[in-house]
C-alpha cells in the first residue's frame, strides 16, 4: 500500500469493533459513484482491511482506526474525509478525527536508509583481510585434492578412488592430474606398469558398481584397452577425440567423452569394423519400393505402429515373424540392444537414428531400423537397412 490513514474515534457508548466497521461501511455507502464504494475498493485491492483498535472508558469507547490505501493522494484524502463524516455507531453519537496520513513508501525508504547506515558501520568495523590466512586456506584446499599413491604399486590416483561407486581407469599420472583439475577425484592410472595390469586395479575394479576405461584417441589407446580388458572388469569405454590425449583435454571435452561412454562390446565391435584405408561412402537409405529388393516386406500392422508411435518417444522391437518382442523408451534402446539379451529382427523408434543406435543394432543382429529421422551416420553397416517414418508412410 502507498498510504496509511490514521484516525481517532470516540463513541458515546460501549460498542465493539464490528459495530464501528459496520458503521463506516454503512454511512459512506452511496455518497459517491458506485465504483468508489469502500467494499468495491477493497475487493479490487485499492484499499486494505479496516483495522480498529479500541478500549472502553466508563460508558464511552475510544480508539484508533487504520485504513491502508493504494489510491492516489487526492483519492486517499477523499477516503479520509469520508471516514470523518461518520457520526453514529449504533444508537450512539460518534466522532472520527483524522490524525495523519502516512506515506508508507517514504517510511520504508527511511528504514532502508537507516539499515544501510548500520550495515556500513558494521562493515567498517570488521577485521581486514589477512592475506596469510587466505594463503593458508588455499594450501589446505590444494592438499586435499592432491594426487595419492594407491596400493602396494603406489599407483597415481585421485583421493576418492577408494570410496566412489564409479572408477575411471586412465593410462598415466598426467591423466589423473588433469581429471583432478576439473573435479574428477575417482581416477587411477595403470601407466608405467609393464607387463601385467597392476593387481590393485584388478581388485579395485571388481568392487566398483561402474568402471570406465578412459583412453587416448589413438591406436595406442585401443591397445591399452585390450590389455586392460584381459585382467580387469570394465563396463564402459570413453575415448578422447581422435589424435588427442586425456591429459590435454579441457573440462568440457572430458565431460563430453565420459557422457558418450559406450559399453565395451559396442566399442570393440566399432573398432573391429573400422576401415584400414579409406572409408566407404555412406549407403543411402532405400525407398519403400526398394525394400522388396532387400527381401524385407513391412506388414500393415507394423505400418500402423509407425503411425501410432509419433510423439511417444517409444521404440518397438520385432522378431523375424514381425511379432512384437518388447516396447520401451527410446532412451533405453541402445543399452537394451547392447546388453545382448535379445536379438530383434527390426526396430521401430520414435527418435533420431544415431551412430550409437546403428552400432548397437548391428551388434545385436538387427536387419531393419525405422526411425522418425536419421542423424549423422559416418559408418553405415552393409547388413542394416535404415529408413524413416516418411519413407514407410509415403
Amino acid at each position: 500500500m502507498k498510504y496509511l490513514i490514521r484516525a481517532r474515534i470516540e463513541v458515546d457508548g460501549r460498542v465493539d469493533k464490528p459495530d464501528i466497521v459496520g458503521a463506516i461501511f454503512g454511512q459512506t455507502e452511496g455518497l459517491f459513484a458506485p465504483d468508489f464504494e469502500l467494499r468495491d475498493l477493497q475487493e479490487k485491492g485499492r484499499i486494505g482491511r479496516i483495522i480498529v483498535d479500541i478500549r472502553h472508558q466508563g460508558n464511552k469507547t475510544v480508539g484508533e482506526i487504520l485504513l491502508p490505501s493504494n489510491l492516489d493522494r487526492a483519492e486517499t484524502a477523499l477516503i479520509a474525509a469520508m471516514l470523518e463524516s461518520v457520526d453514529k455507531v449504533g444508537p450512539y453519537n460518534a466522532r472520527i478525527t483524522l490524525i495523519d496520513i502516512v506515506d508508507v513508501r517514504r517510511e520504508k525508504i527511511k528504514k532502508i536508509i537507516e539499515r544501510a547506515r548500520e550495515i556500513l558501520k558494521k562493515w567498517g568495523e570488521e577485521k581486514g583481510i589477512d592475506i596469510k590466512e587466505v594463503i593458508r586456506q588455499i594450501e589446505e584446499a590444494v592438499k586435499k585434492e592432491e594426487i595419492i599413491a594407491y596400493g602396494p604399486e603406489r599407483l597415481p590416483a585421485g583421493p576418492e578412488v577408494e570410496h566412489s561407486d564409479t572408477l575411471i581407469i586412465v593410462e598415466g599420472r598426467a591423466d589423473v592430474l588433469n581429471l583432478l583439475r576439473y573435479g574428477y577425484k575417482n581416477a587411477i592410472a595403470i601407466g608405467g606398469a609393464k607387463g601385467e595390469i597392476p593387481r590393485s586395479v584388478v581388485e579395485l575394479s571388481k568392487r566398483k558398481k561402474k568402471v570406465i576405461a578412459f583412453i587416448d584417441g589413438d591406436h595406442a589407446g585401443d591397445l591399452i584397452l585390450r590389455h586392460l580388458l584381459s585382467a580387469a572388469k570394465v563396463d564402459l569405454v570413453a575415448r578422447a577425440p581422435p589424435g588427442r590425449e586425456v591429459e590435454e583435454l579441457t573440462g568440457k571435452e572430458i565431460m563430453k567423452a565420459l557422457k558418450n561412454a559406450v559399453p565395451v562390446d559396442v566399442y570393440l565391435q566399432a573398432i573391429e569394423r573400422k576401415p584400414e584405408i579409406k572409408p566407404p561412402k555412406p549407403r543411402p537409405a532405400p525407398a519403400p519400393e526398394e525394400l522388396a529388393e532387400e527381401t524385407i516386406q513391412v506388414p500393415q500392422h507394423v505400418i500402423d505402429t509407425v503411425k501410432a508411435l509419433r510423439g511417444t518417444l517409444e521404440a518397438v522391437l520385432y522378431d523375424e515373424k514381425w511379432r512384437e518382442i518388447k516396447r520401451l523408451p527410446v532412451r533405453d534402446l541402445v543399452d537394451t540392444l547392447a546388453s545382448g539379451q535379445m536379438r530383434p529382427y527390426a526396430v521401430v523408434m520414435d527418435g533420431i537414428i544415431t551412430q550409437r543406435v546403428v552400432d548397437a543394432a548391428s551388434v545385436s543382429g538387427v536387419k531393419l531400423i525405422i526411425g522418425a529421422r536419421v542423424g549423422v551416420i559416418s559408418k553405415r553397416p552393409p547388413d542394416v537397412i535404415i529408413v524413416t517414418f516418411d519413407d514407410i508412410l509415403h
